[in-house]
Parts: structure tokens; C-alpha cells; sequence
């Protein structure tokens, strides 16, 4: 007995075992099966077993997750979740534990930054409509109010979880504000010549209205940097909120001692009137000031996937289905596989899919990152999210959802925004020190201070040992590397050069060689039959008969351009038994009674098929104007060859060039032979080149150059390209090209153009250059700033840093930092 159940509760693999290993412990559970992406467990049962069996079981565990039916009551449950606490799916924006994510908002257990929202990859077309008197009314389409009978209307998108928190911190910014404003006016009274206030009161009374003045702002306001605190010390995970928590709650603490027990204190802690110097000022205003510094960020961290949230908004939200010729309006997720679209002038294309009547011209800019609108006719392939032109044509859909083209990309982007490039671990080892020093260096601060500082001496420790426990950021050095990520990689997308993970940006940007395919890479990959020929007494229809029906079988570009050219000579396909295709080479197969190959001179080689010298010297010449051949032998013997062009794309000559100039030496490895090879590298001022190369012989040649200490980049498009593709420093698929090169490759070009690896190079460039300005910074500032709170400049110059400069320099620190990986927005990586 088998059944499927809804598990709420996993963010990781490790959840995942966990449920697998506390449901397999059930008596009665023979297996369990758990996925983590669907959230699901299969259970196989001996017998039935209720669902309050299970429950049972989750919640001696500990309650950390939960088990559910899968049914309506549950989906209502995860839609309600959705609405609070967004799309569901929340991680660290310094990665603190790598891709984990969590299913609900709050603080990272490592570092105590706000878990940032991961925008959703699949569009909802979704809409609700309510009341505008009763909120409470919600229906999927319009219609009246069945209470005061008012139409009902669309209903605004809910915020998301992003926008509530940055709202939560205005509220509390608000607060803290509004609190320690005063505070800080009766603090600074002082520097007021006459100190008017205190004709109203003395300084014991002020002393203690600053006290419950204080009181909303530490704990209210900015409670949770001291649970953040706590949370760090606990798990030794010591962060920024280490060194807040401790040098603002030593400065408030202190105060609050002060007017409690004013006697314990030695005479220079006191004023003139008896009463001892406290600093809720300081406190609150250290603590408002980092809540801005955490306000700002949460506004910054916003913009940082501004380009998913514009690619998300490139999906419509309806589309117009056709169904026994009759047009209805549906959303977006009504759609299924098969159903016929009709996409009107101007309007956003659904899904992705196939034009099945008409034509037009389509923006695909918004994907590709290429301005230049493209010709769609009966046949072509049409993307979710781009733009009809003037035209209007009917599309069958192919892919929706999760499948579409826009899907992936958004999808693709959320993973690399969270992915860890390998320098962010020379920032991790600093950071994992960091707090341990600061604090020591906080402590010989105060030592020092007590031992050579002027009188007051406690004061000046006090004040200087908390100035240096403030100004420490340790946050700008966490945010150095993803905030730059996150953003390349957003920037990338818009641009059409798809990154897998963080790695492969670091890599790209050292790359020294780019191993590049013929086929689909440099040449356009739509090949056209340029001729066919017969040999001898064979019938060139005949030729033409088999060259189709054993194509039909092969997924190559060039198969495909033949089978095409067949279908329109009206040509019929005979049955094929035995077929084999041979990487690199052919296929061959069986029709009726004869023994049928078709492929290059490899292949006839391999096939023991004599090609004589006149057959040779005939195909040469199309070989010698950048042609493909292909032989065809019946029975071991020549039978005939079809001559195929394929175009060079007009940008592979201009991207090729701008690589070499920027120093990176460009290999062309193609299965093709040499002359068809030779005259296409000529074409490109390609010097260095292979031709006749097997699946075998690129991966071969791309290890032969990373022994000599290249770093080899590979871009393909075929199958016979992935063992390369993997091997390779840094793999780049064209967009265009299979399943199995893009699934080998780190980098993936939407339009499957060479002038992506420019931008790729450029963007990867730009993104290194941007991280190691962003760590400069960070290191910089905390060792000048340091020394600083620390009063090294007091000797010589009588200049000390107040605590609450400090907590402003150390929010702004954190803030510059995003700042700076922000402006790779703008930056152009094309050139």
C-alpha cells in the first residue's frame, strides 16, 4: 500500500533525511521515499496507516515539520502561507550555509542578516477579484458582491515578504526616532551654554526620563539585534550583532547601573552634581542608527534581483485560447500542453511554443539581450515573455510553467544569485576571526586607555573600548561577494548569457583559451541542402529516398536539414531496421535488403566503403568552399553525397576578433574535414584549428591544453560537444543546441551567438573586478577605522571617535558595499 503525503517544514537535504529516517521508524512503514523539491513523502505501507499515525511521529521529533494530506484543504493552507509569508522561499543574502533555503521570514542562525525572498520562477496568471466595501469576498472571476451587491473588482497583488519586512523596519525606525531624538537633545543640553533644562530639572531627574525614554527603543525598536546577539554567542556563531549587542547593551547597561547605584562608582564617573555620567544616547542613538543602516539595506537588497523581478514581469497573465475555432480569454495557468494560442498584434507571447499559422516578427530582447526583432514564420519557435510585432498567428503550446524558456532563466538566475564564488572563502576565513579579534582588540583597548589615558581615565576606556566594538563590520565584509553575484548575475540574464553558478563566473574571467564548435557555434546551425548527387548507376531519387529515411532517425542539425529538403520533394520514407548512429561520424541502418551508411570519410573508412579518387577530388571542391559533405553507400558501395551549407553567423567574426584582442587565443575543434574546416577558419582569421575531431579527440585536445596550464573555456552545441563541455574550465552552451550540452556547460547563451561569450567574458570580468573593489573596501575600512575607535590619532592630533559616528560609519560601510555591486546594473560588458 502506497500513499503521498505534503511535508511542510524542510529547507535542505539534511531536513530531508531527517523526515525519510523519523517516518521509516513508524511501525507498519516498510519504505519511505521523500522529495524535497515537491516537498512529498511516499510512504509504502503493510498495512494502513492513519494520517494521525504519522502526525504522531513528526511531533516527537520535535515539531520541526509537519505532515499533511494532499488535498484541497492543504492547498488552501499553503496559499494562505504564501499570502504571509510570500513565495516561500527565503535564504541568506551573505550564503552563510551555501544554497540552504527556509520556507519562512527572519533572521539567517549565522550571521543574523534578514532572510531575503527568492523570486518566484513560475508566473502566476492567477487574478482575484473582490469587494471593495467587504475585503473579506474573494472570487477567481468578476461578478457581483453577494453581500451589498457592489461589482466586484480586481484584487492588488499582495506585497511580498520583502516589502513587509522593509515596512516592519519602518515602523521600528519610526519608534526609535521619535525616542531617542529627545534623548539626545537632553544628553547634548549640556554643550548649551546655561544648560536651560536644567533649570527645570536637575540632572538626576533628566538622568532617569532618559532612562524610560530608552525603554521602547532597546526593547522594542531594536530588540531583535540583541537576540541576534544572544543567538550568536549561543552558537558561537559570532557575527556584527555580536558587537552591537555587546558594546551598545555594555553602554545602556552601564547607564541604567549608573542611576540605580550611583555610590559605587569612583569620583571621576561623576559630575558636579554627584551624579554619574550615562550614555543612553549613545546606546539608543548606536542602536537607531544601525536599524538605518538596516533599513537602507533592506531597500538595497530590493534592487539587487530587480532583474528577475523584471523578467517575471515580462510573463502575461492571460492569453487567448483557441478551441473549435472559437477564441476564449484564459489565465496563463489554464494553459496545457497542445492547446492553441492565438497571439494578437502587440501582445506578449504565454508560453513558449510553435507558430502553426501565420507570421511575425517577435522582440526577443528582453531574453536575448538583442535589440534587433526576428522573423517568425509557420515552424518557428516562439518564447514566453517576448513581444509580437504587427502580426497576429496562432502558436501550439509546448512548454508551460515551470518548463518555458522564461521559467528556467528566472529559476537559473536564483540559483546562481545564491551560489558562493570560490574567493567569497578567503572572506569567510577573515570573517570567521574577525569577531573573536575585534573583541580582544576592544578589551586592550580599555587597558590601555585605563594604563596611559588622561583623567577621566574608566571614561575615555569605557567610551573607546565600545567605539571599537561599533564600528566593526564585519556584514561589508560578508557582502562583499554575493551582493556583486547576485547582481551579475541578474545582469547577465537581461544580457541572454545565462550563468549556472557563481563559480563559473570566477572562472570565466581567467580563462586564456576558448575551444569553440563549427556547427550551431560558428555557423548558423540552420543547414540547407545545396545539392545531391548520384554515382554511377544509382537514381539520385533513390539516393535522395534513403539519405531521408535514415536521417529521420538523428537528431543532428545537418539530419534535420536533409529530412526537410526530402519532405519537400515529396519524398517517401521507407522503414529503417538496425539503426546506429556514430558520434562524429554517421549512422547507418537497414532498408528492405541492403546495407545502408551515410556519414563523413570517417565513417565510409570505418564502414569499409572504397571511395575512389575522382569522388574524392568531385566533393573537394564544395569541401573547399566551407561546405559540408556527406557520403552515401549501399551495400559497401559509393552510392551518391549531399552537399550542405550552413552559414556563418554574421557576429562570429567580430566576436571572435574582439576575444583575441582581448588576449584570449580562440581553437576551432569540428568534426567536419579539413578543407570544409580550413575554409571556414579562413573566413574568421582563424589561425589555429582541428578538423575530423571525434567526442573523444575535443576532450582530448581540451586536456592537452590544461596540461600545458590553460585555462580552457569550450562552446558547443551538440552532443558530441558535452565531454568537453564538461571537462573544461568553463563550459558555454549555446542556447539553441541540445538538452545534453546545456545540461554539461556552466554558462549558457540564450540566443546561441559567439557575441554572448564576449558578454560572458565581459560580465565575469566586471563582476571579479567589482567583488575584489567590494573586499578592498571592507578590509580597508575595518583597519583604518579600527585603530581609529581605538584612539590611535588622540596623541598626536586630540581627535577621538565618538561610538555613535562609529555606528553610522558602520552602517553606511555595509550599505556602500551594495552600493558599489549595484553598479554593475549599468555596466556595459559587450565591448
Amino acid at each position: 500500500m502506497k500513499e503521498t503525503y505534503h511535508i511542510h517544514g524542510m529547507s535542505c537535504n539534511g531536513c530531508r533525511a531527517h523526515v525519510e529516517q523519523t517516518l521509516s521508524n513508524v511501525e507498519g512503514v516498510a519504505k519511505v521515499s521523500v522529495d524535497l523539491k515537491k516537498a512529498e513523502a511516499v510512504v509504502e505501507m503493510d498495512d494502513q496507516l492513519s494520517l494521525a499515525d504519522l502526525q504522531v511521529a513528526m511531533e516527537k521529533d520535535g515539531g520541526h515539520y509537519s505532515i499533511h494530506e494532499l488535498g484541497a484543504h492543504h492547498h488552501e493552507v499553503e496559499k494562505a502561507r504564501k499570502v504571509e509569508n510570500g513565495n516561500g522561499v527565503f535564504y541568506c543574502p551573505m550564503h552563510c550555509e551555501g544554497d540552504k533555503t527556509y520556507t519562512e521570514p527572519g533572521d539567517c542562525p549565522v550571521c543574523g542578516m534578514d532572510l531575503v525572498e527568492e523570486v518566484s520562477a513560475v508566473p502566476s496568471g492567477a487574478q482575484e477579484y473582490t469587494c471593495p466595501m467587504h475585503p473579506e469576498i474573494v472570487r477567481d472571476a468578476p461578478g457581483d458582491c453577494p453581500i451589498c451587491g457592489m461589482d466586484l473588482v480586481p484584487k492588488q497583488a499582495d506585497i511580498s515578504a520583502e516589502e513587509k519586512s522593509y515596512n516592519k523596519l519602518l515602523h521600528k525606525f519610526k519608534v526609535a526616532v521619535a525616542f531617542t531624538l529627545p534623548i539626545f537633545i537632553i544628553a547634548m543640553s549640556d554643550m548649551i551654554p546655561g544648560n536651560p533644562l536644567q533649570d527645570v530639572l536637575g540632572r538626576k531627574y533628566w538622568n532617569w526620563i532618559q532612562f524610560g525614554l530608552s525603554l521602547p527603543v532597546v526593547f522594542y525598536a531594536t530588540w531583535m539585534f540583541f537576540e541576534r546577539a544572544y543567538r550568536s554567542v549561543k552558537t558561537w556563531n559570532l557575527n556584527m550583532f555580536t558587537l552591537i549587542g555587546i558594546g551598545a547593551g555594555v553602554a545602556w547597561l552601564f547607564s541604567v547601573f549608573a542611576i540605580l547605584v550611583p555610590d559605587f562608582f569612583p569620583p571621576q564617573f561623576k559630575t558636579d552634581q554627584g551624579t554619574v555620567h550615562v550614555y543612553f544616547e549613545a546606546a539608543t542613538v548606536i542602536l537607531t542608527l544601525v536599524l538605518f543602516g538596516q533599513l537602507l539595506e533592506a531597500r538595497a537588497h530590493s534592487k539587487t534581483n530587480s532583474a528577475v523581478k523584471e523578467l517575471l514581469k515580462l510573463a502575461p497573465n492571460k492569453a487567448v485560447r483557441v478551441v473549435d475555432g472559437k477564441e476564449e480569454t484564459i489565465t496563463i495557468d489554464q494553459i496545457v500542453k497542445g492547446d492553441l494560442l492565438r497571439v494578437k498584434p502587440g501582445d506578449k507571447i504565454p508560453v513558449d511554443g510553435i507558430i502553426t499559422e501565420g507570421e511575425s516578427v517577435v522582440d526577443e530582447s528582453m531574453i536575448t539581450g538583442e535589440p534587433v526583432p526576428v522573423q517568425k514564420e509557420e515552424g518557428a519557435t516562439v518564447h514566453s515573455g517576448t513581444i509580437n510585432g504587427k502580426g497576429s498567428f496562432i502558436m501550439k503550446a509546448e512548454k508551460v510553467g515551470a518548463e518555458t524558456l522564461l521559467s528556467q532563466i528566472i529559476d537559473m538566475v536564483n540559483k546562481a544569485s545564491r551560489s558562493q564564488a570560490p574567493i567569497q572563502k578567503l572572506a569567510d576565513k577573515i570573517s570567521g576571526y574577525f569577531v573573536p579579534t575585534v573583541v580582544f582588540v576592544s578589551v586592550v583597548t580599555f587597558i590601555v586607555w585605563v594604563i596611559f589615558g588622561p583623567e577621566p581615565v574608566y571614561v575615555y576606556a569605557l567610551v573607546n573600548a565600545i567605539a571599537v566594538l561599533i564600528i566593526a563590520c564585519p556584514c561589508a565584509l560578508g557582502l562583499a561577494t554575493p551582493m556583486s553575484v547576485m547582481v551579475g548575475v541578474g545582469k547577465g540574464a537581461q544580457s541572454g548569457v545565462l550563468i549556472k553558478n557563481a563559480e563559473a563566473l570566477e572562472r570565466m574571467a581567467k580563462i586564456d583559451t576558448l575551444v569553440i564548435d563549427k556547427t550551431g557555434t560558428i555557423t548558423e546551425g540552420k543547414p540547407s541542402v545545396e545539392g545531391l548527387y548520384a554515382v554511377a548507376d544509382f537514381d539520385s531519387n533513390k539516393v535522395l529516398q534513403y539519405i531521408v529515411s535514415l536521417n529521420q532517425y538523428s537528431e543532428h542539425p545537418l539530419a534535420d536539414a536533409t529530412v526537410q529538403y526530402g519532405k519537400a520533394q515529396g519524398v517517401a520514407v521507407l522503414k529503417v531496421l538496425d539503426f546506429d548512429s556514430v558520434t562524429g561520424k554517421g549512422v547507418r541502418g537497414k532498408i528492405g535488403d541492403e546495407s545502408v551508411v551515410l556519414g563523413n570519410e570517417q565513417m565510409m573508412v570505418g564502414s569499409e566503403v572504397p571511395i575512389s579518387e575522382a569522388l574524392k577530388s568531385e566533393v573537394e571542391v564544395y569541401q573547399k568552399q566551407g561546405k559540408t559533405v556527406s557520403y552515401l553507400a549501399v551495400n559497401d558501395k559509393a552510392a551518391g553525397y549531399v552537399v550542405i551549407g550552413d552559414k556563418i553567423k554574421e557576429t562570429s567574426k567580430k566576436a571572435i576578433q574582439k576575444l583575441q584582442d582581448s588576449g584570449i587565443a580562440v581553437v576551432m575543434l569540428t568534426g567536419d574535414n579539413w578543407n570544409t574546416a580550413k575554409a571556414v577558419a579562413d573566413a574568421l582569421n582563424l589561425a589555429d584549428f582541428k578538423a575530423g575531431m571525434l567526442p573523444q579527440d575535443k576532450l582530448a585536445e581540451v586536456e592537452r591544453l590544461q596540461a600545458q596550464g590553460k585555462k580552457v573555456a569550450v562552446a558547443g552545441d551538440g552532443i558530441n560537444d558535452a565531454p568537453a563541455l564538461a571537462k573544461s574550465d568553463v563550459g558555454i552552451a549555446m542556447g539553441t543546441g541540445t538538452d545534453v550540452a546545456i545540461e554539461s556547460a556552466a554558462i549558457t547563451l540564450v540566443k546561441g551567438d559567439l557575441h554572448g561569450i564576449v558578454k560572458a567574458y565581459g560580465l565575469s570580468r566586471a563582476v571579479m573586478e567589482n567583488i575584489k573593489q567590494n573586499l578592498f573596501f571592507a578590509l580597508i575600512y575595518n583597519t583604518v577605522g579600527i585603530p581609529i575607535a581605538a584612539g590611535v590619532l588622540y596623541p598626536v592630533f586630540g581627535l577621538l571617535l565618538s561610538p555613535m559616528i562609529a555606528a553610522l560609519a558602520m552602517s553606511f560601510s555595509s550599505v556602500s558595499v551594495i552600493a558599489n555591486a549595484l553598479r554593475l546594473r549599468t555596466k556595459k560588458i559587450d565591448e
